[in-house]
């Protein structure tokens, strides 16, 4: 099975989708001497995605996997977000690459089918490919591509709804990261079919800390884009009340960029937290693990999620998880068993939840062993086989 994959997002550049693609593709990859984390022997993949260079870099992981990097002339300082303008550069380098790429290809062996994450841009991509090369597609939908996800993109949706509605019907198979993305995605086409498949985690990456773990003092640790749609905002705001009611000593340790850095630092100082609140800006993601090991809770009060890669990180760390019930959270939580639910809009239940959490450590390690006990069922080889099963299901529609 030769694979075209599409994804404008692979680290460094993007979020979740980007992790996502990269630990798929080392699922897939065979190495010779037969080390390889998943033996694929029959499955070869060309990912084209986007560079932050001014040049086309050509990666290749073991004997199978080939990554194409195309520049679009990327701002290095805004790593985590893709502007409309970053899209529509990357559809049209894209799209003049891929003609380069299938000529060449097509003399060895022909695409059976392509892999396009995010509807808009990649999905669009794939149903040209389709009708003017004649390779089936499905769209793994991520989040911000789908109608009603993120209110930045309020104005796009309002435009580019139909257009979506047009690209899932002519996919093989529409694929959300989880019931929340299933959900919304309904509301654009209520009859269109849909197989979630959940994102993983690396278990082996991400786990809790040997040994015992320090509680002087107890580290609440949020790792996401400093936007409004992840409400950081609101969690400085209730992590100030809880500073005042804790009887522990409590700090928060704030991971990532974003446009409401400033902001959100202004009123840190304004609050008085500034010893207790750290901002630590973008982090790389091999230098994860240890930022979740020395933490105690996990905190994202997101408006909307996907199935977001940083809980599932947390949870893979055994950390107990306070998030807003949205997206895929759902999926990862069960309330009073592995952490709570939060509306982060109620700034005083949403403290009493946080100071009750440092002040009783119990709980703490309860609900830690729980979250790595559910994150244990949740490897990447598992999911990168299902992702195998629906393309291979494509190529015989």
């Amino acid at each position: 099975m030769k694979i075209l994959f599409l994804n404008y997002e692979y680290p460094p550049l993007g979020g979740g989708a980007g992790v996502a693609t990269e630990a798929l593709l080392k699922e897939w990859a065979t190495h010779s001497t037969g080390s390889g984390p998943t033996e694929s022997p029959d499955i070869e993949v060309h990912l084209v995605t986007a560079a932050i260079g001014n040049s086309i870099e050509h990666i290749r992981i073991g004997d199978n996997v080939h990554i194409h990097r195309l520049p679009i002339g990327k701002d290095s300082r805004k790593l985590h977000s893709q502007s409309l303008w970053d899209i529509s550069v990357y559809t049209l380098k894209a799209w003049f690459f891929l003609q380069t790429l299938l000529r060449d290809e097509s003399k060895k062996q022909p695409f059976d089918v392509t892999l396009a994450f995010f509807t808009v841009p990649c999905g669009f991509i794939a149903y040209l490919l389709k009708l003017f090369y004649r390779i089936p597609y499905i769209i793994s939908l991520r989040g911000a591509d789908v109608p009603g996800f993120s209110e930045k993109y309020d104005t796009f949706y309002l435009f580019a709804k139909p257009l979506v509605w047009f690209l899932w019907k002519r996919a093989e198979s529409v694929i959300p990261n989880s019931a929340g993305i299933r959900e919304l995605a309904l509301r654009t086409n209520p009859e269109q079919p849909m197989e979630i498949i959940e994102n993983g985690v690396d278990i082996a990456t991400f786990y809790p800390k040997e040994g015992e773990k320090s509680f002087a003092p107890i580290i609440f640790l949020s790792t996401s884009r400093l936007t409004p749609r992840k409400g950081i905002h609101l969690l400085i705001e209730a992590f100030a009340l809880a500073v005042k009611h804790a009887t522990v000593p409590i700090e928060l340790h704030l991971i990532g960029e974003g446009e409401q850095k400033p902001i959100l630092e202004a009123r840190v100082e304004e609050l008085g937290i500034g010893d207790q609140v750290k901002f630590f800006g973008r982090v790389e993601h091999s230098s994860l693990p240890q930022f979740y090991q020395r933490a105690h809770v996990f905190v994202l009060p997101s408006k909307n999620e996907g199935m977001s890669n940083a809980a599932l990180e947390a949870l893979a760390s055994g950390l107990p998880l306070v998030v807003s019930a949205t997206g895929g959270m759902e999926e990862l939580v069960t309330d009073g068993a592995n952490g709570f639910f939060i509306d982060p809009e109620l700034t005083a239940p949403f403290a009493e939840t946080l100071v009750s959490l440092a002040q009783h450590q119990e709980s703490l390690i309860t609900f830690g062993k729980e979250s790595r006990r559910r994150a244990e069922l949740r490897s990447w080889d598992t999911v990168a086989g299902k992702f195998q099963n629906v393309l291979a299901a494509a190529i015989r529609k």
